[in-house]
Order: structure tokens, then sequence, then C-alpha cells
């Protein structure tokens, strides 16, 4: 009889823990019925509509509320979203999170994006046409130069960081610098002939923005030359507002790092084919970023 009483307590201790995590669910569903995955895109808008619509039906089925993408023009709408908490989920770049993290955000970054050929990492590259007389960025004084976003790493930050070590201002060596406003623009830039040359982000000799161009019959990988290369950059992470409900954040973390086991064509469309999985990460591995955020905008102050 005890044995049999207690195993009934248990059976209804277990279905009141059940209905108490599904009333959780519902809660929350309620308060969000839908959520907003944002970015700032790479390449042209309607590209990375196509790139991430089978991602946000995956996403949107894994976590149970629709989830849409938003595609914002710059990593400063993305924080100011978030701020707001109008932008539950975003991708961010490494240097624009760990702004996101200086300004005040309250955000977390629990996924980080693993290529195959690089891993955790990246790097911040000065892209010359091949047939330039450019050798090295001293060559390139007195020239226009593509950036990419006041907040992007490859793009902006690292490239500044760079050149500080090498006692070189940015905006006192170049005759002008040139916020292409995506890494495609600043490829396009160069093509065109508006600037002698455009940083930008690469991974390896098979995976890079011109790579990706190059696959859309944008660009040509062999007509360009690197003559700058970064010291390794960690990743972008996905972070989401820590005032989320614990069971949404738990959602949406699994959706998220288990996507490629789940659907990993939704997953290799977004990357090409180029990219492994999301992988946890935590705020440490970002702090190296933040520092350097930190510089750059002492560097500022300075000029």
């Amino acid at each position: 009889m005890i044995t049999r009483r207690l195993m009934l307590a248990a059976t209804i201790a277990t279905a009141a823990m059940g209905a108490a995590s599904y009333a959780a669910a519902e809660d929350w569903k309620t308060k969000y019925p839908e959520l907003t995955f944002a970015l700032v895109p790479s390449e042209n808008a309607a590209d990375t509509t196509a790139r991430w619509a089978p991602m946000m039906d995956y996403l949107s089925k894994q976590i149970g509320v629709k989830v849409n993408l938003r595609i914002v023009n710059d990593y400063a709408a993305v924080i100011e979203g978030q701020k707001a908490g109008n932008i539950q989920i975003a991708l961010y770049g490494p240097a624009s999170y760990a702004r996101a993290f200086k300004v005040g955000a309250e955000v977390t970054p629990f996924a980080i994006e693993v290529s195959k050929s690089a891993g955790k990492g990246y790097y911040s590259v000065l892209l010359v046409k091949k047939d330039s007389p450019y050798q090295k960025i001293d060559d390139l004084k007195g020239k226009p130069v593509a950036f990419v976003d006041p907040n992007s790493t490859s793009g902006n930050n690292v490239p500044r960081f760079e050149m500080n070590k090498l006692g070189l201002d940015a905006d006192k060596f170049f005759s002008k610098v040139v916020y292409s406003g995506t890494h495609e623009n600043a490829v396009l830039a160069l093509q065109q002939g508006t600037v002698e040359a455009a940083f930008n982000s690469w991974d390896s000799e098979t995976s890079s923005n011109l790579m990706k161009m190059e696959t859309k019959g944008m660009a040509k990988y062999s007509d360009y030359r690197i003559i700058m290369k970064s010291t390794q950059i960690v990743n972008s992470p996905v972070a989401y507002l820590n005032g989320l409900p614990e069971d949404l954040k738990t959602a949406i973390r699994n959706a998220f790092l288990n996507a490629y086991k789940n659907d990993q064509a939704a997953f290799d469309k977004v990357y090409d084919g180029k990219y492994l999985s999301w992988e946890p990460v935590t705020h440490d591995a970002y702090k190296p970023v933040v520092d350097l955020i930190t510089f750059v905008d002492e560097l500022k102050k300075k000029s």
C-alpha cells in the first residue's frame, strides 16, 4: 500500500510539474506570440532574405512561435532595437556585440558561428585589385579606402587597431575613408574604382565574403589580392534579451545549437555549406573585443 501511495504521489507530482511547465510555455507564448531575429546583411537585402528564409521556418517550428527576420542597415540599429526590446534575438558582429555590452544593452551571447576552415575565428583583410601597384598598406598613403560600418569588427575596428600598431591613423593616412555599409558594397566600391582598397572579412582561401560574391557572379576571387591580414578575431555571436522568460531562452538556445543537426539544409543555405554549426558561447569569449572597442574609442578621443 505504501508503495502504491508513493507511486501515486510521484505520478501526481510529475503531472503537476508537466502542467506547470506547459502553463509557463503558454504564458510566454501569450506575451511573445512572435519573435524578431535581426542581422546586418553582408549582401543585398533580397539575397539575405532568401538565404535565411528556410532558417526562419526552422526556428519558428522549433521554438513554437513565428520568428520574423529583420534586416537592418547597421549594427547601431541592432543595438538600439535590443535595448528597446523590439528585437529579441540578434546576430551580431563581435565588435557590435562588444559595443552593445558597453552601452548597457541587456543581452547575452549564447551561440557562436563555427566554420569548417577556420573554426571559431576569422580575419580582417585589406583587399586591392590584383593588377594594382599596391603591395603593402604603406603604398596606400593618400588614397581613398573603403571601410564597412563604424561598428563592424573586420570592416572598421580591427583595421584601425592594426593600423595603430603600425603608427598609422586611418583618417589621416588615407585621403578618404568611405563607409560602404556592407562587406559586399566595400568590394563593389573597389571593383568600380571608387576606392583603391577595401577592408573585408575573410575565413580562408575557400571561405570569405569575396568567395561568396564569386559564387553569385558579383566578383572574381582571383581579381583581388590581400595585402594585409589581422590576427584572428573571435566569430560572431547570436544574443538574446536577458529579460526573456527562461523557458523561452531555453527553447531559443536549443533551436540554434541543434540547427545543423536538425535541419542541415537550412543551415547550409545560410552559410553556403562553409560552416559546421552554432556552438555554445559566453560573454567571456568577447572580453578581448570589449578591450579592443575601448581602445578604438580612446583613439577617437585623441583624433
